[in-house]
């Protein structure tokens, strides 16, 4: 194969980490990104062309495409938007800032990015957007709920992008993980306990602790998969010529985007209400 340029985002750890040392190792030149310059600096450190990138900045993504563009003489095959973080809280507890927060890392800063990055895709020609959403962004959880809406909203995004690059050349896929190892979970408690007055909510402050010890418990379900299940369905999205335009992974994934499209809505929504509280 020849060489493939691949933009991942969000490599400081988890599957982004992951992705980047497999897509190395099969090929394709990565271009590893995070947000920390100790991150940078301990991914350069690992070999890899390692690149500052801060969903929340403007400056930090024009700046990133801007170098890669340079090296690569203005071609991207992939464009790879997997970082993120998770908001928890009761919605009524979670204000405007904290909301905003949110969609300027997951939402805003994904648009930002791949409009950037389009030019160099062009230029690829048979070039791949890989976007990651989540069960959360097929079904609504409680207590997740601007983790929920920002994935709602990429799974939109995606969609509408999709079309509008239809004779382009250009793929858009989305990636739907359900629970994976990394430090997601950690980064969600501290998440909640950066932005959320738990002892001042109104309604949920039992509730809260039960979703607290539920985050603390860990990755330890049989349901929850490691990172490498997800990156198996980048590098068929990367690889093949006719790439899905949705990869589910786990199956908590696969049986809620089933239960969505087979059961009655006041029946998913009961069973959504007894998962969120199992």
């Amino acid at each position: 194969m020849t060489e493939r340029s691949v933009l991942i985002t969000g490599c400081s750890s988890g599957i982004g980490h992951v992705a980047a040392g497999m897509l190395r190792a099969r090929g394709f030149r990565v271009f590893a990104t995070a947000r920390k310059p100790e991150d940078v600096a301990r991914l350069a450190a690992e070999g890899f062309e390692a690149l500052a990138l801060d969903y929340e900045d403007s400056a930090s993504l024009k700046a990133c495409v801007e170098e890669i563009s340079r090296r690569t003489k203005g071609r991207l095959y992939a464009l790879y938007n997997n970082g993120a973080f998770g908001q928890t809280g009761a919605l009524e507890d979670v204000s405007r800032d904290v909301m905003r927060r949110q969609f300027e890392a997951n939402v805003f800063g994904w648009h930002e990015l791949t409009n950037l990055c389009l030019p160099l895709l062009r230029a690829e020609g048979d070039a791949r957007i890989i976007n990651t959403s989540s069960v959360l962004g097929i079904v609504a959880m409680p207590f997740r709920g601007p983790y929920n809406a920002s994935k709602f909203a990429i799974e939109a995004l995606s969609e509408t992008l999709k079309q509008e690059l239809w004779d382009t050349g250009i793929r858009v896929i989305l990636i739907n993980p359900g629970p994976i190892t990394s430090a997601f979970r950690d980064n969600a408690v501290k998440a909640f306990e950066d932005s959320i007055d738990e002892e001042g909510s109104a309604h949920h402050r039992a509730a809260y602790q039960k979703q607290r010890d539920t985050l603390m418990r860990g990755d330890n379900s049989f349901l929850t998969l490691p990172p490498e299940a997800v990156v198996k369905k980048v590098i068929h999205a990367l690889e093949s010529r006719n790439p899905r335009p949705r990869y589910n992974v786990t199956l908590a994934t696969g049986i809620m985007a089933l239960g969505k499209r087979l059961l009655p809505q006041r029946l998913f929504d009961w069973f959504l209400h007894a998962a969120s509280r199992a």
